[in-house]
């Protein structure tokens, strides 16, 4: 590995480190939205904004049925798949990270309407529909949802410079966007031709299915089911669009490790501390074990200190490679456990790989406090306890408790 001091000075100033704190913004009291104040416990924090939304009263089952003189009464009517919803937020369609699950209840809040904030699909719903008919006719049994899509963004707290020169903290939007989908519970009836409903509802949609202009709804039938139409069948069981607003992808494309990098890193050295304690991340010896907080003395052999290598800035926002002075590799999330929320963070042979690489959130200059995030995972920094020994996991949306937020300071 090429280490080399050509970095050393723009990584130094972009850091803009000092010895002594400054006081941050009060934190919101409401749903973080851009450009809202944010404190330095919150650095190390992530958070789902809502950016589009849209609700469609969508017919899962259908069954078309048709009712004589003589068979009106209870029916009970098995219906067809016509179309499937499933639960997902990006490429996670698991939901089971606070990220996903902070992200649907933002829509909840934001569309005023139940939706789930699991993962489930329609066609878990039992297919069986059991109504009261008093009239005859040709009837739409079906089952339907206001199905709710859209586009999220990200958002990560950062300082930024005020028009009077100033500086302060505040929410702004970081990578991580993509598009959700979700629905509201299952509703369930009959509806005929002839019969008034509210326009744009789920009763209204299963009536279009009848297509009661064709031929199939006008001919007389025997009692009982009717041969789907055309109309009725065109989405059975198809995959629904994503939105086209927005970013599609929740992660940038992985990388091989197939070459070892030569990385352009900082001459400086520096320790990513917790504020105020003694404990600091410290590399592994052996290949199997992860970062874990160590206490930093003459014994630490340098698996505390990192520098930062190929470092660019964007937007005020940092990102580089933590390679590792002790063992000579780079932080890492590792391949099978990126989408593991509390997966270790590791060190491996340095590559170009996304994985390897860390965006980092600063505290407002004279501050060395930091927030770290995976670039490719989108997930934030953190740990479970204050131990010796308590590894360094990824977190979809950070520790709320601000045990995310470390210190980075010149060796």
């Amino acid at each position: 590995m090429a280490v080399t001091a050509t970095a050393a000075a723009g990584a130094v100033t972009a850091l803009g480190l000092a010895a002594a704190p400054a006081a941050a913004a009060p934190t919101a009291t409401t749903a973080a939205r851009p450009g809202d104040a944010c404190t330095a416990a919150d650095l190390g924090t992530r958070h789902p904004y809502i950016k589009t939304t849209e609700v469609s009263p969508t017919i899962t089952h259908f069954k078309g049925w048709y009712v004589t003189e003589g068979t009106t009464g209870q029916q009970t009517v098995s219906t067809d798949t016509t179309t499937v919803i499933s639960v997902s937020v990006g490429l996670n369609d698991t939901i089971e990270t606070s990220f996903a699950v902070e992200a649907l209840s933002n829509v909840k809040a934001t569309v005023g309407l139940d939706v789930k904030l699991e993962y489930t699909s329609t066609s878990e719903e039992s297919n069986s529909v059991t109504w009261n008919l008093t009239q005859p006719g040709y009837y739409g049994f079906y089952k339907g949802t206001k199905r709710v899509t859209g586009t999220y963004g990200s958002l990560n707290c950062n300082r930024a410079q005020q028009d009077d020169g100033s500086w302060a903290l505040k929410w702004t939007e970081g990578p991580g966007s993509g598009s959700f989908t979700t629905f509201t519970t299952l509703e369930e009836g009959a509806v005929r031709c002839q019969d008034s409903v509210p326009a744009d509802s789920i009763m209204a949609r299963a009536q279009a299915l009848l297509d009661c202009g064709s031929a199939a709804a006008k001919a007389d039938h025997p009692a009982g089911a009717v041969a789907p139409t055309a109309k009725q069948m065109p989405d059975r069981l198809a995959p629904q669009p994503a939105p086209t607003a927005g970013t599609p992808a929740e992660q940038p494309t992985a990388t091989g490790h197939s070459t070892r990098a030569a990385l352009d890193c900082s001459t400086e050295a520096y320790k990513i501390a917790v504020p105020g304690k003694p404990l600091s991340w410290g590399a592994p010896l052996l290949a199997d074990d992860g970062v874990r907080l160590r206490p930093s003395s003459i014994f630490s052999a340098h698996l505390d200190n990192w520098r930062l290598c190929n470092v660019t800035e964007q937007d005020g926002v940092l990102e580089a490679s933590l390679w590792n002075w002790g063992n000579g590799g780079c932080a890492t999330i590792a391949e099978q456990n990126a989408s593991t929320e509390r997966a270790v963070l590791m060190t491996v042979p340095c590559a170009e790989d996304d994985l390897q690489r860390f965006y980092i959130y600063r505290d407002v200059p004279g501050s060395s406090k930091i927030g770290v995030q995976n670039k490719y995972t989108g997930s934030m920094m953190g740990y479970d306890r204050y131990a010796d020994g308590e590894f360094i996991r990824q977190y979809s949306s950070g520790r709320q408790d601000g045990t995310g937020t470390f210190d980075l300071t010149a060796v």
